[in-house]
């Protein structure tokens, strides 16, 4: 979107307030709810929450509802078109009431951290078991970075991604992120491992992998690690995520081969037990993707096949 002298303007003069240019500062390190930025500032929820839509209308943060919470971030792709980064950079590092905020920030992520790893520790369990089973986790998310198109040039879409690991191992090259899930206990497991990993350019929400809340085209990358097995429609989640990807992108799928592990099913709501080859890449296919060698890497019990598919740079997705 082209900015205009009043857009620069308008973002000027909502960020002209001590309490407004905190915020900023704060939500320049990750994003934040109301409640949690009360916290920091010491101030009244409807006080914040009056300087937040302030900061919003002027399109200098956003704000993600999240069932019954709210977020707040810098804005991106926003008609102050990077004003907010650079008021954001020019704050002064060594500013005493600055200085109080990021202490704040930082108890605030300790909580997080706290309660991320009590959910981790009651879960774990089936997790743990899981992995025993197939190739060591590190094997393969080397095989799928290496398939993932990533740098500071480039937009991933996570789709079901859980702890924020894929997330947390794009983001380090440089790769604008986000992460979508839709359990609220697994987001705030990721949102306190991007936190710990330091990682500002991703980011999580709450959505649905069936409908994603983009309208166009909007990533350069897609990966689903370890999701098409819990999915009631993997054909659908496949198409809705080529739909978003932009032509000449890439969507990349880690998953199962078939196996008959019924325990997956009935102990850890496995919908499906793995995957045939020729089956993910005929939903590849009929999503207008171009897909490419199956990569498959056997482990104990489980094989993990990753499937890599091209949007051609002149199609349009099937539906």
């Amino acid at each position: 979107m082209t900015q205009t002298l009043d857009d620069l303007l308008d973002g000027l003069r909502a960020a002209a307030e001590p309490t407004r240019l905190r915020l900023l500062a704060l939500c320049a390190q990750g994003e934040l709810t109301v409640s949690e930025l009360v916290q920091i500032l010491g101030q009244s929820q409807p006080r914040v929450s009056r300087h937040l839509k302030l900061l919003c209308d002027a399109g200098l943060l956003d704000r993600q509802p999240e069932g019954s919470w709210v977020f707040y971030r810098l804005a991106e792709g926003s008609r102050a078109n990077g004003l907010v980064r650079r008021l954001a950079d020019m704050l002064p590092h060594d500013d005493a009431q600055l200085q109080l905020d990021r202490d704040g920030l930082a108890a605030v992520r300790r909580t997080r951290a706290e309660r991320a790893a009590a959910y981790f520790d009651a879960n774990a369990g089936g997790w743990d078991t899981i992995r025993s089973l197939h190739v060591r986790d590190a094997e393969v998310e080397r095989h799928l970075a290496a398939l993932v198109p990533a740098g500071p040039d480039k937009e991933v879409l996570d789709i079901g991604t859980g702890t924020g690991r894929i997330l947390e191992l794009l983001g380090a090259s440089g790769a604008r992120g986000i992460g979508i899930d839709q359990s609220a206990e697994m987001l705030r497991v990721a949102r306190a491992n991007l936190a710990k990993a330091g990682l500002a350019n991703v980011h999580v929400r709450q959505g649905d992998m069936y409908r994603l809340p983009w309208r166009d085209p909007a990533f350069d990358a897609v990966t689903v690690h370890q999701v098409l097995h819990f999915a009631d429609d993997p054909a659908l989640a496949i198409a809705e995520a080529a739909r978003v990807l932009r032509p000449g992108g890439r969507i990349v799928i880690a998953d199962f081969a078939p196996h008959a592990l019924d325990a997956l099913r009935t102990e850890h709501a496995h919908r499906r037990l793995g995957f045939a080859d020729a089956e993910v890449q005929g939903w590849l296919r009929a999503a207008g993707l171009a897909p490419a060698e199956t990569v498959a890497l056997p482990g104990e019990q489980l094989t993990v096949c990753l499937w890599a598919a091209d949007k051609p740079a002149a199609a349009t997705t099937k539906h």
